[in-house]
């Protein structure tokens, strides 16, 4: 059965900075990402709750399943493109010695979106979610680029998590349509997400050295232009502009500019020493709820 490449067809910023990893890595992450799309598509899905929380179900289901078997046993499983998808996360997890916590505080963190309303009071709420569905996946993909520094998962986890709060800032008004305030709609919020958001772009740029240097320019190119989608949201100003922009996103031309922008850190990063960890008190509110020391 052929694939869909997920991360191609829905992922247009991270597929740019994927063409500069190596062909087995770039395939790596675009299982890692079908996984998580799979997940967020049938929370997303225009159906009743019942019927998602039914999907969604049957998923984990299939998960919980699959990772119990051998690789062997694997194989006699359902072909379907779902089961093909869990099983590569699986293998995946299995041979870069993700733990299988952290898979289940993604699934958690999107399966928290299956209720009729998502209001977060807090920012504990926000970054604990934001660490569940993208801190997650900053981890993970720590882990497939052979990462074992633990400064450097900790800004792998910070860069996940700035990442997300873009996404929040970006799809306030859409989010609000299907019942969901992760922050207060208005441009105030979204301006104080995008600047919680700039923090963790912050820390998480040195612990880049420490990645394998033939992985480092990809992340540095998806750490600028996903950086520069807030830059974005800030130049407009007012909710009203903001509302009038529909989907916000960095077109090629603004892809090339910001990859050519990424030389310059690239040379920046080696002339640059590694420092302390700078988000530790938010490290220490997420740890409240999800001990981060056991995952990395």
């Amino acid at each position: 059965m052929s694939k869909k490449n997920y991360l191609a067809q829905f992922a247009k910023s991270f597929n740019w900075a994927g063409f500069f990893l190596p062909k087995k890595i770039y395939n790596d992450c675009s299982k890692l990402y079908a996984f998580c799309r799979i997940l967020d598509d049938i929370v997303d899905e225009k159906t009743t709750l019942g019927s998602r929380v039914e999907r969604f179900n049957e998923i984990k289901n299939i998960f919980k399943k699959n990772y119990k078997l051998n690789k062997n046993d694997r194989n006699e499983f359902d072909q379907n493109e779902h089961t093909l998808i869990i099983k590569d996360m699986i293998i995946l997890a299995d041979n870069n010695n993700i733990k299988p916590i952290i898979l289940d505080d993604l699934i958690e963190g999107v399966e928290s979106d299956l209720k009729p309303r998502v209001y977060f009071r807090s920012i504990k709420d926000l970054l604990v979610y934001s660490y569940r569905v993208a801190g997650t996946v900053g981890l993970m993909m720590g882990k497939i680029l052979n990462v074992n520094d633990t400064r450097s998962l900790r800004g792998a986890i910070d860069l996940g998590i700035a990442m997300q709060l873009t996404n929040i800032a970006r799809d306030v008004a859409e989010d609000q349509k299907i019942n969901r305030q992760y922050i207060k709609p208005d441009f105030e919020n979204i301006e104080a997400t995008l600047k919680l958001a700039d923090m963790f772009y912050e820390s998480s740029f040195s612990s880049i050295k420490n990645i394998p240097f033939k992985y480092r320019f990809a992340i540095i190119v998806a750490r600028r232009v996903y950086r520069q989608i807030g830059r974005k949201i800030i130049q407009k100003k007012t909710i009203e502009n903001y509302e009038k922009s529909g989907k916000i996103y960095v077109n090629n031309f603004g892809k090339i500019y910001q990859t050519i922008l990424s030389l310059f850190d690239l040379i920046l990063l080696f002339l640059k020493d590694v420092e302390s960890h700078q988000r530790k008190n938010e490290h220490e509110i997420i740890s409240k709820e999800v001990d981060l020391d056991e995952r990395i």
